[in-house]
This record gives C-alpha cells, sequence and structure tokens, in this order.
C-alpha cells in the first residue's frame, strides 16, 4: 500500500497516474488496476443506455461482444502516433526503474530498451518500425495508456473525428467494457502483454481474442485472412510477458506472481486449445494458402463453366476474395469462380502446378491429424511438388495449425494468491467505486486503481504531483517558446472543462494540452510544468478559493484560474511542490 515517504512506493502510485507501457511492464499490476479505473468510470456505464446494446438481453453472450467489437470500432481509432505523449531518453527511465529491474533483464524483455522481437516478425529496424529512426538512439516516446476519458477526449484533437487510443489502452477497455457491458463474468477475463502489444483472451465459448479495435474468434485464427494475420502475430512472434486477471498476476521476469494458480492453469489450457485444431481438412490447407501468400502460386483451380472445364491460377482467386463474401476455402467457392470474367480462365491446365481441386478429393477421403505422424506423411506425398520445399511447407502448416504461445512459466514461479477482486451484481458506477473502495486494504491493485481513475479525493497527491512536473513532455514542448505570463493567458483562454467531469478527478498536463480544455486547477498544474521546465528550482503554492484559485510563484506573482473542481487541496487551504 502507499507509503508517503518510500520512494519505491510514490513512484508505483505515480505510475498508475501516467500509465506508460514501460510502467506496466515494471509493474504489472497497472494493467488491471486500469481495467478497474474503467469500470469505476460513469462513461462506461452509460453505453448500457446507448440504443446499439439495446436488445443485447436477447442475445447469446458471443453475439453481445460482437456488438461491443462493432461499437468500439465505430467510436474509437487506434493511434500509436509518437507525439501524442512526447518523448523521454532510456537513461532517464532506467534511472527511474533501476531499484526495481536490472537494465539488462529491461532490455531483454521490453520493447523500448533493446528488445526487437523475432526477426521473422520484424524484416527491419524496431525503431524504424515505430518511427523512432528519425531521434537519436536514446530517445523513447511515453506510450501512455489512456483511461477511457482520455480516449474519448481525442475527438477534441485535430485529425480525429471519434475517440482514440493505443492497443493497452483498447485491451483494458475492452476488458472493462466485456464485463459491464457484454456481461462476460470477470473470472473469464485474462489480459495479456507481449513486448509490443496488448490482447485479452475471454473464456467464452471456444474462445475470444482482443486485438487492438477487433475480436477474433478460434474461427478466425485460422481463416489465414489479414485480420487474423495481425492477431496471430504477437503470440507467435513474441513472448507473453504479463498475464493479468481478477486474481492477480504473473510475470515474465518476476519470480513472485499473485494470480489463482488454478485460474493461470485454466487460462493455459484454454489458449493453448485456442491456438490450436489438431485436423488438417480442404479448408484448413485453403486458409493456410490465404495465409502464406507466397506459395499459391504453385497451385490452381479447376472450374466447369458452360459444360466445359476451365483452369486458374489460385492467386488471382484468392485475390477476388477481397471484394467478395465468398471464399476458396468453402462451399461458395462456385459462386466466388462465377464471379471471375471468363477470359480469366485457361481451356487446359496450368503447367507445373498443383490442381487443390485433386487435394479437396483427397481429404475428403483422408482424415488428416497433427497428432498422427502416418497421416501427415499421406498429406507430404500429396503436396509434393518442384515448386516448394515441401518439408518447409509441412513444417509451416504445422505452426499455422498449433501456435504454442511462450508464456510465464509456472514451474518457476512462487505462488502467493491475494484477495481476488469480487465484483459481481454491480448495478450503477457508483456501485462500481464503493465494492472496490472497500477492497483497497486487502488489494494493492484496487488501491491503485483510484490513482489511474484520477481520483484526488480517494488517493495521494504526492505521486500525481510527480508525474505532472515530471512526465508531461508535450504541455512543455507546446509552451517552451512562450513566456510564462503568455503561457497563462494561453492557457487560460482554453474552455473551462475538463474531460473528467466529476469535481474529485483530475487530467495531468498533457492532457489539457493535448485537448486544449481544462479545469482551472488543471490548468494550474499545468502552467507549474511549464514554470518548472523553464526553472527547474521554481516552487509553487496553490491558494484555493472557492470557485476560483491561485497558482503563487515562490517569490514571484500568482496566476488566477476558474475552478469547478471541489477535492481538497492536501493542506487544507494551500500546498508547495
Amino acid at each position: 500500500m502507499y507509503t508517503a515517504d518510500d520512494p519505491k512506493s510514490v513512484e508505483r502510485y505515480s505510475s498508475a497516474i501516467t500509465l506508460s507501457d514501460m510502467e506496466m511492464f515494471i509493474f504489472p499490476e497497472l494493467l488491471f488496476a486500469l481495467v478497474l479505473a474503467n469500470i469505476m468510470s460513469p462513461r462506461l456505464w452509460n453505453w448500457r443506455s446507448d440504443p446499439w446494446f439495446e436488445e443485447t438481453g436477447k442475445m447469446t453472450l458471443l453475439r453481445r461482444v460482437h456488438r461491443l467489437k462493432q461499437y468500439i470500432m465505430d467510436h474509437f481509432f487506434f493511434n500509436l502516433d509518437l507525439d501524442t505523449w512526447g518523448l523521454t531518453t532510456k537513461e532517464k527511465e532506467l534511472a527511474r526503474f533501476s531499484p526495481f529491474i536490472s537494465p539488462e533483464v529491461l532490455a531483454q524483455s521490453n520493447a523500448l530498451f533493446g528488445y526487437e522481437g523475432d526477426k521473422y516478425y520484424f524484416d527491419s529496424d524496431i525503431r524504424k518500425h515505430f518511427g523512432l529512426d528519425k531521434y537519436t538512439s536514446n530517445v523513447i516516446p511515453y506510450w501512455k495508456t489512456e483511461t477511457l476519458e482520455a480516449m474519448e477526449a481525442f475527438r477534441h484533437k485535430p485529425g480525429y473525428a471519434t475517440g482514440a487510443g493505443e492497443c493497452v489502452s483498447l485491451s483494458t477497455l475492452y476488458a472493462a467494457a466485456a464485463f459491464i457491458v457484454a456481461g462476460v463474468p470477470l473470472d473469464d477475463i485474462f489480459l495479456m502483454a507481449t513486448p509490443l502489444h496488448s490482447q485479452n483472451y475471454f473464456d467464452v465459448g471456444s474462445g475470444i481474442l482482443t486485438n487492438n479495435r477487433r475480436i477474433v474468434t478460434k474461427v478466425m485464427w485460422f481463416n489465414g485472412t489479414e485480420i487474423s494475420a495481425r492477431a496471430r502475430r504477437a503470440l507467435e512472434n513474441e513472448p507473453v510477458t504479463i498475464v493479468a486477471h481478477r486474481t492477480g498476476h504473473v510475470h515474465s521476469v518476476y519470480q513472485p506472481a499473485t494470480i489463482d494458480p488454478e485460474s493461470y492453469s485454466r487460462f493455459s489450457l484454454e489458449l493453448r486449445s485456442f491456438l490450436s485444431t489438431a485436423i488438417i481438412n480442404f479448408e484448413v490447407l485453403a486458409n493456410f494458402l490465404r495465409y502464406n501468400s507466397k506459395i499459391q502460386r504453385c497451385f490452381q483451380i479447376s472450374h466447369t463453366c458452360c459444360g466445359k472445364p476451365r483452369y486458374i491460377e489460385a492467386e488471382k482467386v484468392f485475390a477476388y476474395e477481397h471484394s467478395s463474401k465468398a471464399r476458396v476455402s468453402d462451399n461458395t467457392r462456385d459462386l466466388l469462380l462465377h464471379e471471375i470474367e471468363e477470359d480469366e480462365f485457361y481451356p487446359e491446365p496450368v503447367p507445373g502446378r498443383l490442381m487443390l481441386n485433386e487435394l479437396e478429393e483427397f481429404f475428403r477421403s483422408t482424415r488428416v491429424s497433427l497428432d498422427e505422424p502416418d497421416t501427415i506423411e499421406k498429406l507430404r506425398a500429396h503436396l509434393h511438388h518442384a515448386c516448394y520445399n515441401v518439408e518447409q511447407v509441412i513444417q509451416e502448416l504445422k505452426k499455422f495449425c498449433r501456435t504454442e504461445p511462450r508464456l510465464p512459466d509456472a514451474r518457476d514461479k512462487q505462488f502467493n494468491a491475494k484477495t481476488p477482486v469480487s465484483l459481481e451484481g454491480l448495478t450503477s458506477a457508483e456501485d462500481a467505486l464503493n465494492t472496490i473502495a472497500a477492497l483497497r486494504e486487502s488489494n494493492e491493485c484496487c488501491d491503485l486503481a483510484f490513482s489511474a481513475f484520477r481520483d484526488l479525493s480517494r488517493s495521494p497527491w504526492k505521486p500525481f504531483l510527480k508525474a505532472a512536473l515530471e512526465r508531461n513532455p508535450v504541455s512543455v514542448n507546446g509552451t517552451k517558446e512562450l513566456s510564462v505570463d503568455a503561457a497563462y493567458q494561453l492557457l487560460n483562454s482554453l474552455p473551462g472543462e475538463s474531460i473528467y467531469n466529476e469535481p474529485f478527478r483530475i487530467a495531468q498536463p498533457d492532457e489539457v494540452w493535448n485537448y486544449q480544455r481544462g479545469d482551472g486547477l488543471e490548468k494550474a498544474i499545468c502552467l507549474a510544468n511549464a514554470i518548472r521546465s523553464k526553472n527547474p528550482d521554481a516552487g509553487f503554492a496553490i491558494e484555493n478559493r472557492g470557485k476560483s484559485l491561485s497558482l503563487i510563484q515562490k517569490g514571484g506573482k500568482a496566476y488566477n484560474f476558474a475552478s469547478k473542481k471541489s477535492v481538497a487541496l492536501p493542506l487544507e487551504k494551500d500546498f508547495i511542490f
């Protein structure tokens, strides 16, 4: 729990404010803390009153999740703009985290400190992949994870028609919304973080993965489309560094684990089942060809038109799938072929290509299983061709059919289960807040949730101010060419509305700057951040006068702001920082 005179505790709770990806890696309990913060948000509970969800009570759980997916697709963009939350340096962040983890371990498992992922996944330098190549090698971005309110506030930024968020923001939003809006039991929601991505697994039916704004079912996982390929990348090519659940978390680097061992075992088994299909049939093979397009050129498809046989290259037919609902891999193939113009076909077989139709006949008479080597041998014989290395194709097909996730190894962990988060029967955001508050003493994740929630009536000021004055570079950069008086005039001219409606929730300076709005208290802290960047030794006091307040620079002038926030300042009338 929070201890004001313990620098490690202050750093942990301060990280719950900024919620950057690297902070979540260091403090894995923050991942579920943000889920709880979103569960407490009245904005999320308001979704339940949206007409889009009016009929969901009559739907199956799977259909409700699909309904939720479309709502998120319609209301949020995926955002990974490096300029949104600004930049820092490796040296600065390594100094912050040195009491918690060694630089060597960090470099092996976190994308911002040296990890480059599997070379199969990244065919170019990781810094170029994320647009960091335009900066010096020690510069890294603050990939801050947004609260729901900050995600929705993107609509105030130029170029954004709706809300937005990065992958961890979307995964934590999905987890909270699946519970509150779609009715997925909290016990069936697991969050997964890899060095470069964040996804969820919902133990619903045969399983559901979330991937940024989309969801992926088991059928979709094996359909070979670009959407499923994108979902596959992280789990095929990266280790899972964190698994978070209502019972706790497990981390690839840390030996202690707080997740319930039985829950983690269930998750591990269910995820492996989701990522595997033992039976290889024609549909699976055709999906594999869709996924592995480089070998499509080795196949052709035959078709009867007007009583005559016709032949066409497989890659041409797969290309037509992009504008059609029909597929090569199922019983709609004839419909797809009828959509193709006659002059695309040949009257004779295309030389040097395998006939997919003959393989389809093979699968009708032969059961092929990954667990039965003799059937794999039969398939190998039918796939043998000079166009490719059949051994390599068989290995790639096996990998397509069975992904082995690199999860934290339970055998290496010391499980020490904590009090789980139990939120059954919630009826409102206020009910959620009170229930989570009641768990704060026994569950640190619940305690951290109030800092992530930006609730300054129930969380400490010191970590909030530490984050505000140390990790808000966008507002600093925006005001660096302005005098203090000019920065004050500009901030005071912005709309006086906070992105957080509640009087006790306070935005950080970069949220004020990015969304060009804020309550007077938020503007005052933003101005303090700007002044501190110009004068690192500057001290401040804030004097609260009810509906207005003054930021008083020590030994300098006062800057007045109107404020609707009713949160109490640490020392009743004023505080110095």
